[in-house]
Parts: structure tokens; C-alpha cells; sequence
């Protein structure tokens, strides 16, 4: 373990909790920078030290206080990543209140199940829009007795049952001092609710000491350093990134900037310039790709030259692993390193240009990808994990790196194979239970401790290599999972509809292959004006979105990433 990390890292038996990780971070370097935040009304990067957190989650923790909410009660949180969030989350936890992690790219209908199911009673929101829509079925929420928005970019509005307050005017202007309660670590710490299997998502339930371990393990797998910086972008929502992306960094002692939206995230990686990235394969696809498109416009020798360099790049990365069975010579070590300076380097100046380590999980990344950058001589490995195991379970090692494989376990895990291939896993971090759901827990976790994953692998030379599912279940690129027949289920109530297959692999979205009933579709076309007996119809423009509409209608109490984005309509 790296000298740095020993002297300004936090061993996990220094802290019982995530709030005593915070506040053990503050105390060991409260000068040094903790966030980085980007400032509209100035147009620049704020930063933050530990010290300058210490004192804002302070004011979070005296105003939460006053809500009179009792230790184990649940606050939910839809915001994107940023200062506030941390600071909610931080305050929270150190009251012994339950946080709640919400998708601001959720569906109302979703969030409303959630916010339902878990009982929270407090809501903070970015902005009075996404409440609006939420306060639409405040029936469903009877719960919630006070929702907080961050933007006061409206007028604050009351509905016939929970009050809607600006966090300028709910903050205390004074300053506070952070006051240490007693907090258990095998105490609850969150509800996550799950991509799911089905339409409605179950709430996983994780403690500090959940947490805390598999953020532990991961440094044991792969050291920290204090130098690093971190470039958060995907959803804290996501455990892979909170565990990963927040409390990791806060354990080393790292820098984390929030990226201002996925659109911004080119230019931010550029500004930003991290040393650790944490991604689901998507990101790194649509960087693939768009190496792709600008080596369409370039030259015969431009493209050469991109392939060259993939392919030594490649062979000197199967050498350093001991895969391959020759070594690099003098004149190919040669080479690269001007096809490094001349190639190379200028792609990957695009992801920040001083990455040491990035990390795909969530999702398999596809071969070619991994090929490409690895060949390019990007630092990239990949792990595997799930919400029921706070997250990690396993990840490649730099100097033990199979990019077919998911890794090898994190130190402290168990893993074993069950009846038909599946992946069972034993740790410290598994899951306490399914919120509200003990017969949903009895399924995944049996008798002897162990998880059921319900992912099919292999194990070979202690890396796992992941085959199949034992369910239908897609694995988006954004690392959401889906189950296609709850879909199909849900769309083909309606008769309109006589068969549907959703397909969405490894894709950003899904889409649909449709076939509808003649008679609906005959029903249907005479209200557009169409000719039902034209082949051509069933294509146009008007057809496409009337059959995509009701395929919407029907599937509104689906989490927004199981919306249908594309479709084909097939003759019956």
C-alpha cells in the first residue's frame, strides 16, 4: 500500500460510520480540497475544502434536526450530483436518518412508488418542476411532510399537504458546529431501490458497516492516492458511483469535481482533467464512437496510423500481463513511443489526458472497446458488482488485467458457484434485506449467509468471466436492468397489440419489435385517415407515433430508463 495512502487514508477500523468517515476526513487534512463545483453566477469552477464541507453539512444537520424526524425515518433525495447532495446526505447520516437515492431521470410515476414505499417524509428536489409532478398524487404521499428545493427559480408553492420550502430560507444563517450523535454502524444508511427485475423496484437496504467494508475492499484491491482527482458524472443515485465515486475518494483524501451534465461532460474532462474515472461502458462507447466518426473524415495514412497504434499498443499490454508469448522489442518499443506522442496521446487528451485508472462496471463492455483503449494505453479495467452488495464484488487488477473477465473477487469476499452456474457471493457488505420485502430477501439470500446473484459465470484462474443470466433479464449500457417479458406484459393488455418483443442488450435504450392486431390496427389507421390495407401505413410517421403514445400510456409506472425509445411495426 502506497506510503501516501497510509499516512492521509482512513483505515476502516479508525470509523465505525460514513458521518465519523467525514468527520475523520476533516480532522486529518481540513485545508486540503474536497469539491469542486461549477459556479453559473461567476462562471467558473468553486472549490471546497474539508473544512469548508465540515461547516456547511453543520448547517444541514442543525435544520434537519428541527424537523423532529426520528432516528430510522427516511429522507429522499432527487438531485444531480453537487455540493448540496453530499451535504444532504452527510447531515442525514449523522442523525441516524435513512437516505433514500432518487433517479432525477426517473419517471414521476416511479418516484412517486418509491417516495410510497419507503415512507419518506422528507423530499429534497433541484427544482420546483420536479416536484410538480410528484405533487399531482400527494394523496399517495401522505408520508412526506416537507419538500426542499435547492434552485429558487419559482415561486414556492404549498399543496393541500406538504409544504415546499427554498433551502436558502430553510438553512440557518448562523454557523453551526457539527455535533457527533451516537450512530451504530450496523445501523440502516440507505434504501436503494434497484433497476429491478420487474416493474416495480424492490429497496435495498444497506448499512454504514455495509458501505464502509466494500469501500475498504477496494482500496485493498486497487490503492487510493491523494493526489487523485475524480470527475463524478454518473448518478449518486448509482451505488457503484457512491460507494466508488463519494465515499472512496473521501477515504483517501481525493479530489472530487461534479460534471456539470452529461452534455458538458467532453469539456469537463478536458477542464477537469481526472485521474480516476468511474463509467459505465456507455460513456466509453460513445467516445468510441466518436473516434470513429473523425477517423471517417481523416486520410488512408491517418487511419493506418490509429490501427497501428491499437494493435502495438495492444501487444505491449499483453506483454506487461504475460499473455502474450513474445515481448516488445527495441525497435517496437521505438515506435510507440511516437505513435503514442503522435496518436495516442492526442485521443486520450479528450478523456482529460492524465488518467491513471478507469473503471467500467454496471454493464459488460464490449471487446472492441475495451481493445481500442487498452491499445490506445488507457489504464482500463473492469469490475462487477450489484446494489445487494454495496456494490463491488469484483474488478480487475492493473497488473492482472483479463478485459474479458469481470475480475477477480475484492479481499474478504466469498464467492462460489450454485446450481446452474450461478454466482453466489458471501461478505460483509451483502445487503441487510429487501425493504418491507422479508419473503424477497429469504429468495436471494439463503440459509448459510450466501447471495444469489442470478448472473451465470465461469471462474477461471480466479477471474469470474460472466455467461448469461438465469432470468430474462437486459443489461442496458448504462448498467439498468430490465426485465423484457414485465414490458411486454404491460403493453399487450392492451388488444391493440398481438404480439411485443423489447430488445436492449448492451444498448443505451431499448426498442420494441411490434405486432399489432388486425382489427386494432384497422381501428386505429381509420382514425389516422390511413389506408389499413397499404403495407406502406403501417411505416408512416402517423402510425409510428399514435402505436409509440399508447406504448407510453401503458408503460407509465415503468422507471424512466425502461421507457421505449425506437421501434418497428411488423405486418401481422
Amino acid at each position: 500500500m502506497p506510503a501516501k495512502l497510509y499516512k492521509y487514508g482512513i483505515h476502516a477500523d479508525q470509523i465505525g460510520t460514513l458521518s465519523g468517515l467525514f468527520q475523520r476526513r476533516v480532522a486529518k487534512t481540513p485545508k486540503a480540497q474536497a469539491y469542486l463545483q461549477y459556479d453559473y453566477a461567476r462562471r467558473k469552477w468553486k472549490r471546497y475544502t474539508w473544512q469548508e464541507m465540515e461547516r456547511l453539512v453543520a448547517r444541514w444537520q442543525h435544520a434537519l434536526a428541527k424537523e423532529s424526524l426520528a432516528p430510522g425515518e427516511r429522507v429522499a433525495i432527487l438531485l444531480n450530483n453537487s455540493v448540496e447532495w453530499v451535504c444532504f446526505d452527510l447531515a442525514a447520516l449523522s442523525l441516524q436518518l435513512v437516505v433514500v437515492p432518487l433517479y432525477t431521470s426517473d419517471s414521476s410515476e416511479s418516484i412517486t412508488y418509491i417516495l410510497e414505499d419507503s415512507g419518506a417524509r422528507l423530499l429534497l428536489v433541484g427544482r420546483i418542476e420536479q416536484w410538480l409532478p410528484l405533487a399531482a398524487q400527494h394523496n399517495r404521499l401522505r408520508s412526506l411532510q416537507k419538500v426542499l428545493c435547492v434552485n429558487p427559480d419559482s415561486i414556492p408553492i404549498t399543496d393541500n399537504s406538504t409544504a415546499v420550502q427554498f433551502v436558502k430560507d430553510w438553512l440557518d444563517k448562523d454557523t453551526q458546529t457539527l455535533v457527533d450523535y451516537a450512530v451504530s454502524r450496523d445501523s440502516l444508511a440507505t434504501i436503494v431501490y434497484t433497476s429491478g427485475t420487474t416493474g416495480r423496484p424492490k429497496g435495498v437496504m444497506l448499512s454504514h458497516h455495509n458501505i464502509l467494508w466494500n469501500a475498504r475492499a477496494v482500496l485493498k484491491a486497487i490503492p487510493g492516492d491523494r493526489k487523485d482527482r475524480y470527475l463524478s458524472f454518473l448518478p449518486l443515485s448509482h451505488t457503484f458511483e457512491r460507494t466508488a465515486g463519494y465515499y472512496v475518494p473521501m477515504m483517501v483524501g481525493s479530489r472530487v469535481a461534479f460534471a456539470r451534465s452529461a452534455k458538458d461532460l467532453p469539456e469537463d474532462l478536458v477542464a477537469q482533467r481526472p485521474t480516476v474515472l468511474i463509467s459505465v461502458p456507455r460513456i466509453f462507447e460513445r467516445f468510441y464512437a466518436e473516434v470513429q466518426r473523425r477517423l471517417k473524415e481523416k486520410g488512408v495514412l491517418a487511419r493506418a496510423l490509429f490501427k497501428w497504434t491499437e494493435t502495438l499498443g495492444w501487444r505491449r499490454f499483453e506483454a506487461a500481463q504475460g499473455i502474450g508469448k513474445k515481448d516488445v522489442n527495441f525497435l517496437q518499443r521505438f515506435l510507440w513511443a511516437i505513435l503514442k506522442r503522435l496518436v495516442a496521446d492526442r485521443i486520450l487528451a479528450r478523456l482529460g489526458g492524465r488518467l491513471r485508472l478507469a473503471v467500467s462496471g454496471g454493464a459488460p463492455l464490449p471487446a472492441k472497446i475495451s481493445h481500442c483503449f487498452i491499445g490506445l494505453g488507457l489504464p482500463l479495467i473492469q469490475g462487477y458488482g450489484l446494489t445487494e452488495a454495496a456494490p463491488v464484488v469484483s474488478v480487475n487488477r492493473l497488473d492482472n488485467n483479463i478485459p474479458d473477465s469481470v475480475g477477480e473477487p475484492l479481499p474478504g469476499i466469498e464467492v462460489n458457484i450454485g446450481k446452474e452456474d450461478e454466482l453466489l457471493v458471501r461478505a460483509p457488505s451483502v445487503m441487510l434485506g429487501y425493504w418491507n420485502r422479508p419473503e424477497d430477501t429469504r429468495q436471494v439470500i439463503d440459509g448459510g449467509g450466501w447471495l444469489h446473484t442470478g448472473d451465470q459465470v465461469q471462474i477461471v484462474d480466479d477471474h469470474i468471466f460472466i455467461r448469461g443470466r438465469l432470468k430474462d433479464i437486459l443489461v442496458m449500457s448504462t448498467g439498468e436492468k430490465v426485465a423484457p417479458a414485465d414490458i411486454e406484459l404491460g403493453i399487450t393488455q392492451d388488444p391493440l397489440f398481438y404480439q411485443v418483443m423489447v430488445v436492449g442488450e448492451a444498448k443505451p435504450f431499448l426498442a420494441a419489435l411490434v405486432v399489432l392486431n388486425r382489427e386494432g390496427w384497422k381501428n386505429l389507421a381509420k382514425t389516422l385517415a390511413l389506408n389499413p390495407d397499404d403495407p406502406l401505413a403501417l411505416r408512416s410517421p402517423q402510425a409510428l407515433n399514435a402505436v409509440l403514445t399508447k406504448i407510453h400510456e401503458l408503460t407509465r409506472g415503468f422507471p424512466g430508463y425502461a421507457r421505449i425509445r425506437a421501434m418497428y411495426l411488423e405486418h401481422f
